[in-house]
């Protein structure tokens, strides 16, 4: 693959390294898989049944700063490194990251977006996910052998591609920053509700919206750069200048980041505690929505 690791790998040839066995310390695969409660399904529980052979479970919620109230946030560096390296990647490791959510891509852009903060930049994201995987009649397994542990040393060299709740309150004045908010409109504007208890729709002022799952086709993969770029055009983000991407929880909003490194923009950070922690902590007048009244 040269030197520069694609962001993408396609089905296809993970299939051909699946098959010539080539799945090991140089090749590491995992299935990332994670559902919010109203989508009723289990990411752990359906890779123990079915999932990409030779695989491993990277778990959002297990690799994730555990005293934080907020969910998934990022964990320390050591932390990751432990977590990592327990499946069997050393910092020599090609990494492909997917999910079997029905989007063809949800959480692994996350996992991605993770592998390169952690300053580990050979990691790529199944395109298509393993929604297509199935589609093309590649095999599966419903075993898993826990691969050999290996030492692997994270190290954060761009403390800037996370933005915390302090920055992005002072970007509301400064606007140097474009936050592009992934939710759906509906959730943006205040109009359809959040699936979280307690909190309620809206946006951060001045943010743009870039639903997630118009990044991908009806098949679920990635849009080309062509069309990738007439997205951001569209919605009035300019790829030049530094974007920040936001979501529920801080899951979805690497799809921003994906999709502007796909651009040739891979500066892209991330509001790492996104709208949860915002509708926490921000003052009324900072949640922006269409619905009449803040309840």
């Amino acid at each position: 693959m040269g030197m520069q690791t694609q962001a993408l790998v396609s089905a296809k040839w993970l299939a051909n390294m699946v098959n010539r066995n080539l799945v090991g310390p140089r090749l590491r695969i995992l299935d990332s898989s994670w559902y919010l409660p109203m989508m009723n399904r289990d990411g752990k529980k359906e890779f123990a049944r079915s999932h990409i052979p030779g695989a491993s479970f990277f778990d959002i919620d297990e690799c994730a700063d555990r005293s934080s109230k907020f969910d998934h946030m990022l964990p320390s560096e050591k932390f990751f490194a432990d977590y990592v390296g327990n499946l069997g990647i050393g910092n020599d490791s090609h990494v492909v990251v997917y999910d079997a959510s029905d989007f063809g891509a949800f959480t692994c852009s996350r996992v991605w977006w993770m592998f390169r903060f952690f300053g580990h930049p050979q990691v790529s994201v199944l395109n298509g996910g393993f929604r297509n995987w199935v589609k093309e009649g590649h095999p599966v397994s419903g075993t898993y052998t826990k691969p050999e542990p290996a030492r692997f040393t994270a190290t954060v060299k761009n403390s800037s591609w996370v933005k915390s709740f302090e920055e992005i309150t002072k970007n509301i004045s400064t606007q140097e920053l474009q936050v592009v908010d992934v939710r759906p409109y509906g959730r943006f504007r205040g109009i359809e509700p959040e699936p979280r208890e307690g909190v309620q729709p809206g946006h951060i002022p001045g943010s743009k919206c870039m639903p997630f799952f118009d990044f991908l086709d009806e098949d679920g993969m990635m849009l080309s750069t062509e069309k990738l770029k007439e997205f951001f055009e569209k919605s009035l983000v300019d790829l030049n200048k530094p974007v920040c991407g936001s979501c529920g929880s801080g899951v979805t909003a690497c799809h921003v980041a994906l999709a502007a490194h796909l651009c040739g923009a891979p500066e892209a950070s991330v509001y790492d505690g996104s709208w949860y922690e915002w509708f926490t902590k921000a003052p009324p007048e900072h949640v922006a929505s269409e619905a009449k009244s803040k309840l």
